[in-house]
């Protein structure tokens, strides 16, 4: 369940208030296998135009049923991520075939940081990445706004330093 301001604080009952990844973050990742199927169905059509004849040509079309197979793979990844806040800890929910839940204590916590490649400064998006005290559970959460990244960088470094105080 996403909530309209994207905050997720509140805790209905034992649940946790899931918040999903905004929509930029898919699209980007649909532009990004179109451009470059594209790319490679064109190479390849005149590679093998060239190379084999205009009917061998025809086999460049394969990347093309690529692009609608990914671009449905794509959608499904990006409903599966999800992240809660919860009172002690972090979820952070991911898969379509593996579901895969990570549970990151405030406690834990070393270091959280916001990255943002070209491309994706380029689409308005940052990741948070979460460093834990073991190296198995360290976590990200990929394609926010930056805005809301900042925000939750904050929120759990300040929930991590007052959790960690009293160990």
């Amino acid at each position: 369940m996403e909530t309209g301001s994207g905050q997720n604080t509140e805790v209905a009952g034992d649940e946790p208030v899931w918040t999903g990844l905004p929509p930029g973050l898919l699209r980007m990742r649909r532009l990004l296998l179109v451009v470059w199927l594209g790319l490679l169905t064109v190479a390849l059509g005149l590679l093998l135009g060239l190379l084999c004849g205009p009917a061998w040509a025809a086999f460049a079309l394969l990347p093309l049923a690529l692009i609608g197979w990914g671009w449905v793979m794509i959608g499904r990844n990006w409903r599966s991520w999800r992240y809660a806040e919860r009172a002690d800890d972090l979820l952070i929910s991911r898969g379509v075939l593996w579901r895969e839940e990570t549970v990151v204590p405030y406690g834990r916590m070393q270091l959280v940081e916001v990255t943002s490649g070209p491309v994706e400064r380029h689409f308005g998006l940052a990741s948070v990445q979460l460093h834990t005290a073991a190296a198995a559970t360290d976590a990200a959460i990929p394609g926010l706004d930056p805005a809301e990244a900042e925000r939750l960088r904050d929120r759990l470094t300040e929930l991590g330093e007052a959790r960690s105080a009293g160990l």
